[in-house]
């Protein structure tokens, strides 16, 4: 079945340099814990559920529901910061904790001792810059989990990634066109 969305809310003009990641992880978590907010988002048994936000700033937002056992694959934010929070659940994270260039290359190969994993419950959060790279995942098997994601400026795009042992490889660009 695929991903069900909730129609859009308009967003709000932001201010020139828009908000720091450490202005969206404030905001993230303050609406992560808006329980009548994340009661209000619909969940689908197989796919993840979204409504998108206004954010501070001119940002995107967005509040997804995340069945058992799904999660976004590797990807990075078309070089926006941004930051999420866990509103109920748990999601787990794996990111690079390398500068991965954003052009001129489909195949890397990963360093040793450049993965990281943390895994974020109810109300914990974590900001990022614009070079992030991360694949989270609802790891639970019988337990929804809702998150609250900001990013400014709004995607311009996301690369999608595959990952082998070492081999990382861009498989695609989306443009927020297909995201509704």
């Amino acid at each position: 079945m695929p991903d069900v969305h909730v129609p859009a809310r308009p967003q709000t003009a932001g201010s020139p340099g828009g908000p720091g990641a450490s202005e969206l992880l404030a905001f993230v978590r303050r609406t992560a814990a808006d329980r009548a907010l994340v009661a209000s988002l619909p969940l689908d048994p197989e796919g993840r559920t979204w409504l998108r936000l206004n954010g501070p700033g001119g940002s995107e937002v967005w509040l997804i529901g995340w069945p058992p056992g799904t999660g976004t694959g590797w990807h990075d934010h078309g070089g926006s910061r941004g930051a999420f929070a866990t509103a109920r659940g748990e999601l787990t994270e794996h990111s690079l904790a390398v500068h991965l260039p954003t052009e001129g290359w489909k195949t890397l190969e990963l360093s040793d001792g450049v993965d990281r994993q943390r895994t974020l419950s109810d109300g914990r959060g974590r900001g990022f810059g614009p070079h992030h790279v991360h694949d989270v995942l609802n790891a639970s098997q019988d337990t929804h989990a809702v998150s609250v994601h900001a990013y400014y400026p709004p995607l311009p795009l996301i690369r999608r990634y595959s990952r082998t042992g070492p081999v990382f490889r861009l498989e695609e660009v989306e443009q927020p066109e297909v995201w509704g």
